[in-house]
């Protein structure tokens, strides 16, 4: 019985560990804005947000991050790059994979710009309506 209640323990430990305010991008599963808006929301929350990706995905981040800055939503606070190992079932030996880590902050805009598009979100619906 100890054993399983150290092993439910050191599980809540692997899950405090993760951070909450992490989005993993994959390049094949959701259209590129659902992250751009993911951000947003994340940055709303937590005020900065990591990006990361593996592969061929590192495309993807580096697209949303340039979104996010270039229309004044955030600033770059760091990028990171490294290889992983990942096991490939099909070869059966491990494999790496490159990965980036783009950690991007709240721009001083930001509230300001957020606010804006909401503005201007209602206005439209408020438009269809009529």
């Amino acid at each position: 019985m100890e054993e399983i209640t150290e092993g439910v323990n050191n599980m809540n430990l692997a899950v405090d560990n993760q951070k909450k305010n992490r989005i993993q991008v994959s390049n094949t599963k959701k259209p590129l804005f659902f992250y751009v808006n993911l951000a947003k929301r994340y940055m709303q929350q937590y005020t900065d947000v990591e990006l990361s990706a593996l592969g061929m995905a590192i495309a993807t981040v580096v697209t949303v991050a340039e979104i996010l800055k270039n229309n004044g939503f955030a600033v770059e606070k760091k990028i990171m790059t490294s290889t992983v190992d990942i096991k490939d079932d099909s070869r059966g030996r491990p494999v790496q994979k490159a990965k980036i880590e783009i950690t991007l902050a709240k721009s001083e805009k930001f509230d300001e710009l957020m606010a804006a598009a909401n503005e201007e979100k209602e206005a439209a619906e408020a438009q269809e309506q009529s």
